[in-house]
């Protein structure tokens, strides 16, 4: 039956509505996770807070994403991919317009709600990707797994446009509210996206399978292949996971690197361009935007990648290229070029890599797993890498010093130290490609499972 997807030439509406369903989402999504970022320039200076404490309200989304992940993605492997799909979107939107509430100087409830928008975060970026990659011929997953990740930089881009054009009018409480129309979003969900035809395989519903892969190649049911006799699957355990070591090494520890080094500075960035270059809120929200575009073409670049040198040694590129980047962003932040910052130019160009390489590092964590578990190993991979949302910003707060209050003479004396510290994180996610990686390219996922299930220890070369 799935020979026939592999075999089709084109894409049809329905699969295309399918990755349409999971770009917005995901999209949504992360305007959602980082409006805070821009948020957090505006009340710094009003509510007088200290790194320690604006570090709180950066890592506690972080902390949310960790759970999220791995609760949701185990969830996503047990009941399904679509209900999990619509059920995250629900849950970040809420928590984020429960935000418009927040009282001033109340950091400690600003903090909590974060919580609830990382923890429904978590978990649709590990439900979305796998629902994409099982619905496409395996000549096309890369590109277009690495496609879905593109559009998510246009969601911080939103914020970075609203923070530096809206924010002045509606105030930050109203970019706030603006961030529970996601939910809404629901509903296309509910008319576009079918259940995995992999995963009903896997739980032993065969029928339903052929009937959900037969709509998204627009044919009728009858006319696919008749699936082997159901038969009723193990149950399978969290801890399955880890008799698949290489795939727990990979993509535990290439998620983190990327994770830690991307959150740190694109969530301290805005604040860091407040005071490094001595313009305000709105122009840092300005400037990000480039930061952002470079984010989007370097995830176009690192989708086409994926399938032209492959996963692994894409995913080297993102690694080391990123880290040079931000090495260079920290040693010459003050350096000015022709009226150009050259902390503010490595820190786009870095964006390229360390940004645009999740266009292989997501869809990756997804591939190194077999059905029955890749969702809940995809959860894993991306809630360990969730620590990187809470030590990238902490990281650099602690360097500071957490109980300094954010002001230029504390902040500029540690960018070095800071960003060779975020630096150091994506040497390990080149690393994990380097020493640990497998080749995904040109795979089915059919084969992926068969390879799983001969030899689980080594995956392939």
């Amino acid at each position: 039956m799935f020979e026939r997807l592999d075999q089709s030439r084109s894409l049809t509406v329905n699969q295309i509505k399918i990755i349409v369903a999971a770009i917005v989402g995901d999209m949504l999504e992360f305007f959602d996770y980082f409006l805070i970022g821009f948020v957090l320039a505006f009340i710094i200076k009003p509510w007088n807070l200290t790194f320690g404490q604006s570090a709180i309200i950066l890592l506690s989304s972080g902390v949310g994403a960790i759970l999220g992940a791995f609760i949701w993605g185990r969830i996503a492997d047990l009941y399904g991919r679509r209900k999990v799909f619509i059920a995250t979107i629900i849950n970040f939107s809420i928590a984020t317009g429960i935000l418009t509430f927040t009282p001033d100087n109340g950091w400690i409830f600003l903090s909590v709600f974060r919580f609830f928008v990382g923890f429904g975060v978590g978990g649709l970026y590990c439900v979305d990707l796998p629902l994409v990659q099982e619905f496409v011929p395996t000549r096309r997953r890369g590109f277009i797994g690495g496609i879905v990740t593109v559009f998510i930089p246009l969601g911080v881009m939103i914020a970075s446009v609203l923070g530096a054009y809206l924010a002045p009018a509606v105030g930050w409480r109203g970019l706030f509210a603006i961030g529970l129309l996601p939910a809404a979003f629901t509903l296309v969900v509910r008319a576009w996206v079918p259940e995995s035809p992999h995963w009903l395989i896997s739980q032993g519903r065969p029928e339903e399978a052929r009937r959900s892969l037969a709509w998204a190649l627009n044919v009728p049911p009858e006319s696919l292949p008749a699936p082997a006799p159901a038969e009723i699957p193990e149950p399978t355990s969290w801890f399955e996971l880890f008799k698949y070591p290489r795939s727990i090494a990979v993509s535990w520890l290439a998620s983190i690197g990327a994770q830690t080094a991307a959150y740190g500075v694109s969530l301290w960035g805005p604040t860091l361009f407040v005071l490094q270059l001595g313009v305000t809120p709105a122009r840092a929200a300005f400037l990000f935007i480039w930061v952002t575009l470079a984010g989007i073409i370097g995830r176009i670049a690192f989708s086409v990648m994926s399938d032209w040198i492959g996963r692994r040694t894409a995913g080297m590129l993102c690694g080391f290229g990123g880290a040079a980047c931000v090495a260079l962003a920290g040693l010459l932040h003050n350096e000015i070029v022709a009226g150009v910052s050259l902390f503010w130019l490595f820190i786009v160009i870095g964006d390229f890599f360390y940004d645009g390489g999740f266009a292989i590092i997501g869809p990756y964590m997804a591939e190194v797993w077999p059905t029955r578990l890749r969702t809940s190993g995809m959860g894993s991979a991306y809630g360990f890498g969730g620590i990187g949302k809470i030590i990238g910003p902490l990281g650099l707060a602690l360097i500071v010093g957490s109980s300094n209050v954010v002001k230029p003479e504390v902040t500029l004396a540690a960018i070095t130290p800071s960003f060779l510290y975020l630096a150091a994180w994506l040497v390990l996610c080149g690393c994990a490609f380097l020493f640990f990686g497998f080749e995904t390219r040109h795979r089915s996922i059919s084969a992926i499972d068969s390879r799983f299930d001969g030899d689980p220890a080594e995956a392939g070369p």
